[in-house]
């Protein structure tokens, strides 16, 4: 089940490198169905607010009427950073679902961890490593190609 959840957060992340965006996918299931899907915007919207785990709470929020998004799991390709996994928590998620950890800004372990050295009134559950090499590997393709746009523009 796990996997068939990370397939879609994929394909949100490739929404995400087919516009340039650092391809991050998110999505929201509630009862085994998912409920909200998301990828970075942030360069499109120019707003640093834009991450896929934002995006992705907000249409949840939407669809369910509530900020409290209670019984609900996220999936992301990208361990979140701490703007992220601050919103995870206010929001309610019970379950957290990482691919790819993120070691220059990752809130869930990598850098610091919010989920689990804090005292907040949430606990989010949190697995890591949801098939992890392909989504290193979009992550990593996505800024192969952007090094070699910018060497071929040098030219």
């Amino acid at each position: 089940m796990e996997e068939k959840f990370m397939k879609i957060a994929l394909k949100e992340a490739k929404k995400a490198y087919d516009k340039l965006e650092i391809p991050v996918g998110a999505i929201i299931v509630k009862d085994g169905k998912v409920i909200a899907k998301a990828h970075n915007l942030k360069e499109t919207k120019l707003d640093t607010t834009k991450h896929a785990e934002i995006l992705a709470i907000q249409k949840a929020s939407k669809k369910l009427e509530s900020w409290r998004l209670l019984d609900c799991e996220m999936y992301v390709t990208l361990e979140p950073c701490s703007m992220c996994a601050g919103a995870i928590i206010n929001a309610r998620i019970s379950k957290l679902y990482i691919g790819a950890l993120d070691e220059k800004t990752g809130a869930a372990g990598s850098v610091l961890n919010l989920f689990e050295d804090y005292t907040f009134n949430h606990k989010v559950q949190v697995e890591k490593n949801i098939m992890k090499l392909e989504c290193e590997n979009i992550l990593k393709n996505f800024f192969k190609m952007l090094r070699k746009q910018k060497k071929e523009q040098k030219i």
